[in-house]
């Protein structure tokens, strides 16, 4: 090896006898893993706290004082240090370890769960004595026994390393399973008549280095030599957590997170990880339906379906003009799938009345056109952490987890200007709850100073913290998403103009829930806006070159369009997998809006309360059925995988839209997903250079980020100033931002992905420790990647447009991307009567939504129907807890039992989303700044 000193944040050790380079205050377990060397354990797991408690890992260390036996997992290296893993004493020691931990275990590995993939059962082969001297009669529990309505546990099996509970703890901040007992008879278990409660539940049973816990819906399904694994992403919320799909004899049995470093650190949240079961649901729609003569929905060949569809649509242009067409929704779908449906919409039939959300997003010009932040810059080690939206534990699972570490382990401040307060109040170092409406006039208050009185219903103590908070130094993050359905979108939008405005140098992390709604607004699929985040009216010319045509003017997005379809003003309305009935926060509206339209056609998986309404409902290819890309909140573009063939005849959204544009007498030009990956490369300046071969790249399985609206945006500005392409294909065109995917590497790109003996899966790498030097690194070689797939072509470039010399006279210059422009203010709704409160509508992570509740598993998990008051409201109102009571607004009434919560601010009621039994949408008012309720007694 070379004398030469490597840089000052390394340090030079002897391992085995090679003098190796390791990162300064690594630990010793994964310095010797990084360079080939494989230490058993059992105890440690590179996300959580070392403990050092199953002495797996004991290995001979001479720190300077001589050789001596010393847990690898507890020690971090340091200069000089010499480590022996193949001495015969550490071996003795390893397999005395392994000894002791089989005296009591059952050695039931043809039916444990974990046969195949178990750490103990590998470790016993590779690092084990062989045979054991304990003969006796081994102690036995009841099995299994359930600890929550997911997860059981076998308590014989347990080894004691205290993964899960260390988890459940440090990680979920949901302590519920614990060590009981003492001596030999400790035991992991639940507290009495509490069971493991956690949305989080999941992740226990993949860390489990035995079989002790298991999940029920995968127990006794299959061996994992039977299953076929790829990774994809998750699309249950927006976060994009890594996953691997894991199938067998085509249908999906399991999801195991991926330790993707920039994204989920390999946690998912239960609704992600066992989701997977609605995808065999036998309420599928495996063909296509009609609305028949006696009323009824009955199944049809695809050919008259598409015809039906076709026609209803050409009547509408012919009759009322392509503005009489509108559609709603598209955040479920792939990338490709959402770009065929703009292109369908805008460029063939020629409407710009579209909306891939459903009234309860935020508009697009402030989710695409304010400086973006990564989750990694979100979680800055000492930053600023504003949550200006809902609670991220009920919306975004994973994000509230990546959260919580950075406020408890990295000194992150976190800030709360919320509704009510959220899974992460506990730990806020201020928290301030606006009464509805009153938003933007509170953030407004913190950052000018005026504190000296109650404003917008927060104390003045409440002020003077989070407005010290807000002037400290150091990164600031604005988390922005709608806090509660029943305020306007308006006062949110105010509230981060507000923030940008006063602090030009924070970034923003949508807060929006929807799986791949940045996806469907990237694509297009939003009034007024076209693919890469180029708004109509500058992009018109540019996107002719491609497209037949485009809209002439912008459309109307989702209060809009079901206004003008109630109205009589829609001809044909299309559900791209919307259920407008369940999910728009103005159930009222959306009903008048089925009825009044003349002709509904929906691509969806299931028989919704919205598709019900339909007169023509074409099946589609769900998660796990089709090829294609996604987007998260960080704009993370990543690659999603078939594993399984769609029910029926379902098919993808993308070939439904080339169908019905042929029919219309257009060509999309697609023919397979690829296709429409590669014509987006060419219209979209922001996705430049981010082929599917870049995408692929190991580098990349992480994703690769897309770049974010510039920095230097002020309010009032419009547009962008022009980029360079290949400065816009570089998610790192800024040699001092962070890597080009936002983050550090999780581990060296070029390491061996087969599994060490022992450890837990593939899919979690051991070396989670960065530096700033390998993550800049890592960025060069991505923006390398992007600038080589330009050259190659991969990003579209027009040379004839720039060559003088081309033959080819010069297209349009390429357009700007849209840029935030501040609202005008937003009328602040009147004080609460006397006799009223302030109502609070919040999503929850259960609820009625389609895959909950098509997966058996989950279904049940749903908290219910019920308002919620803050106990000293409960006199005012003049109701005892546990009644049902009438809940009155404006726009309708619902009965709801009444329940007390102290996380609700006096003088409001909260209510939450989309539960069974209780329309609590029928409160809401589309067109209200805030709601009003009045709670009485039946």
């Amino acid at each position: 090896m070379s004398d030469v000193r490597p840089a000052t944040d390394t340090v030079r050790i002897t391992l085995n006898g090679k003098e190796v380079d390791v990162r300064k205050d690594e630990q010793l377990i994964d310095a010797a893993e990084r360079h080939g060397v494989y230490i058993p354990r059992f105890c440690y797991h590179p996300r959580m706290t070392a403990v050092g408690k199953c002495r797996q890992c004991i290995v001979e260390v001479d720190t300077g004082r001589g050789m001596a036996l010393q847990p690898s997992c507890m020690l971090k290296v340091s200069d000089g240090m010499v480590v022996d893993t193949d001495s015969e004493l550490s071996k003795q020691v390893q397999e005395g370890v392994l000894e002791h931990l089989l005296i009591n275990h059952p050695l039931d590995c043809p039916v444990c769960d974990k046969g195949g993939e178990c750490p103990l059962q590998d470790q016993a082969y590779s690092h084990g004595p062989g045979e054991s001297r304990f003969v006796e009669e081994k102690r036995h529990f009841e099995k299994p026994i359930p600890i929550s309505p997911i997860v059981t546990l076998d308590r014989e099996r347990c080894i004691l390393c205290d993964r899960c509970t260390r988890f459940a703890d440090e990680v979920a901040g949901d302590p519920l399973i614990h060590f009981i007992d003492r001596g030999n008879a400790t035991q992991v278990n639940t507290f009495p008549d509490d069971p493991f409660a956690s949305y989080f539940s999941g992740n226990t049973v993949q860390i489990c280095p035995v079989g002790a816990l298991t999940a029920t819906p995968y127990r006794f399904k299959a061996r994992p030599w039977d299953l076929e694994k790829e990774e994809s992403t998750c699309q249950s919320c927006s976060v994009g957590c890594r996953i691997t799909v894991q199938t067998s004899r085509n249908r999906v049995l399991r999801y195991e997170g991926v330790d993707s470093d920039p994204v989920n650190w390999s946690w998912l949240c239960d609704k992600g990880r066992f989701g997977f079961e609605s995808i065999h649901s036998e309420d599928r729609i495996a063909a296509p339906l009609r609305r028949a003569a006696d009323g009824e929905l009955a199944p049809v060949r695809w050919a008259e379906a598409l015809d039906a569809a076709a026609d209803a649509i050409s009547s509408a242009i012919a009759g009322s003009g392509p503005e009489s067409v509108a559609v709603l929704g598209g955040s479920r779908l792939t990338n490709e799938s959402a770009y065929a449906w703009a292109k369908l919409a805008k460029g063939v039939i020629g409407t710009d009345n579209v909306d891939a959300q459903l009234g309860d997003g935020l508009p697009a010009d402030l989710v695409l056109g304010l400086p973006r932040a990564t989750i990694d810059q979100a979680c800055t080690p000492g930053g600023t952490i504003v949550l200006l939206g809902p609670d991220p534990k009920e919306t975004l699972p994973v994000l509230f987890l990546r959260l919580r570490h950075a406020v408890v382990h990295d000194g992150a401040r976190l800030v709360e200007i919320t509704p009510t307060a959220t899974g992460l109040s506990s730990l806020a170092a201020a928290s301030v709850h606006p009464t509805p409406g009153h938003t933007a006039e509170v953030v407004r208050a913190l950052l000018d100073g005026d504190t000296a009185k109650a404003v917008g219903g927060v104390e003045p103590d409440a002020l003077v913290s989070a407005a010290e908070l807000l002037r400290t130094d150091g990164p600031l993050t604005i988390v922005v998403g709608r806090g509660s359905l029943a305020e306007s979108a308006d006062v949110t939008v105010e509230a981060a103009a507000v923030l940008h405005d006063a602090c030009p140098d924070a970034r923003f992390l949508p807060g929006l829930r929807r799986s791949n709604v940045m996806g469907a607004l990237d694509m297009g699929l939003a009034p007024g806006l076209l693919p890469g985040r180029v708004l109509l009216e500058d992009g018109r010319d540019w996107i002719l070159d491609t497209w037949e045509s485009a809209p002439s003017s912008a459309g109307l997005d989702a209060a809009g369009i079901l206004t003008a379809a109630a109205e009589g003003r829609i001809d044909t309305l299309v559900l791209l997998g919307a259920d407008p009935l369940a999910d728009f926060p103005d159930a009222d509206l959306a009903a008048r809006a089925l009825a009044g339209a003349r002709t509904v056609v929906a691509l969806d998986r299931f028989v919704t309360d919205s598709v019900a309404k339909a007169d023509v409902v074409l099946p589609v290819a769900g998660f796990a059925e089709t090829d294609g890309t996604t987007t998260n909140i960080e704009g993370r573009v990543s690659v999603l995988a078939q594993r399984v063939t769609p029910p029926g005849s379902a098919q993808p959204d993308w070939s439904i839209a080339v169908s019905i544009a042929r029919r219309l007498g257009a060509d999309l030009g697609f023919e397979s997903p690829e296709d429409i990956w590669n014509e987006v490369l060419q219209v979209s300046g922001v996705h430049a250079g981010v082929s599917l071969d870049v995408l692929r790249r190991r580098a990349n399985a992480d994703g690769v980020v897309v770049p974010p609206a510039p920095t230097e945006v002020s309010i009032g500005g419009v547009r962008t100033s022009e980029v360079d392409e290949v400065e816009a294909a570089s998610p790192d065109a800024d040699a001092s931002a962070p890597p080009a995917d936002g983050n550090m590497p999780p581990s060296d790109p070029d390491a061996p992905g087969d599994i060490a003996p022992g450890t837990d899966e593939a899919a979690e790498p051991i070396d989670t420790t960065t530096d700033a030097a390998e993550g800049a690194e890592l960025g060069e070689q991505v923006a390398e990647q992007v600038e080589e797939a330009v050259a190659e072509g991969d990003a579209g470039d027009r040379p004839e447009a720039d060559d003088p010399s081309s033959p080819v006279s010069p297209g349009p210059a390429r357009p700007e991307a849209l840029r935030f422009v501040a609202p005008a203010a937003t009328a602040v709704p009147g004080p609460v009567d006397a006799y009223s409160l302030r109502l609070v509508t919040v999503r929850t992570l259960y609820d009625r939504g389609t895959q909950l509740t098509h997966s058996p598993s989950l279904n049940h998990l749903a908290a219910g129907p019920a308002v919620r008051l803050h106990p000293a409201d409960f006199d005012k109102v003049g109701v005892a807890a546990g009644t049902e009571v009438r809940v009155t607004s404006p726009s309708g009434s619902v009965v709801l039992p009444v329940h007390p919560d102290v996380r609700v601010p006096r003088g409001r009621a909260a209510v939450n989303a989309n539960q069974s039994n209780a329309r609590v949408h029928e409160l809401l008012d589309a067109t209200a700044v805030a709601t009003d309720v009045r709670v009485e007694v039946l």
